[in-house]
């Protein structure tokens, strides 16, 4: 079974930055187009950022400019860096394919406050 692991968050102040990163234990990793999420309590988890198996990107308008997602393939590893954070940022952090096909892992609690 695959293995999503999130890591990489934790409480920053408005304006700061993280960076996410996510291994999964996917054997075609390199040809998989994945994406990061994140949702809030009583919310919809939301898709943030995607990076096909070209290496091109998506963005949710809410986080386009402030946040790059990219890849490692030769780590089954996925990034996310976040700059700029906001209080509304704050949400649980969740890597998985682009259409989330793969059983979500715990994520990672990213918190912004002063």
């Amino acid at each position: 079974q695959v293995q999503l692991v999130e890591s990489g968050g934790g409480l920053v102040q408005p304006g700061g930055s993280l960076r996410l990163s996510c291994t999964a234990s996917l054997r075609t990793f390199s040809f998989t187009n994945l994406a990061w999420y994140r949702q809030t309590p009583g919310k919809l988890r939301e898709r943030v950022a995607t990076i096909r198996s070209s290496g091109s990107t998506d963005y949710a308008d809410s986080v386009k400019g402030r946040f790059a997602i990219s890849r490692d393939n030769s780590k089954n590893t996925v990034f996310l860096q976040i700059n700029s954070l906001k209080p509304e940022d704050t949400a649980v952090y969740y890597c998985n394919t682009e259409l989330g096909s793969l059983q979500w892992g715990q994520g990672t609690q990213v918190t912004v406050s002063s």
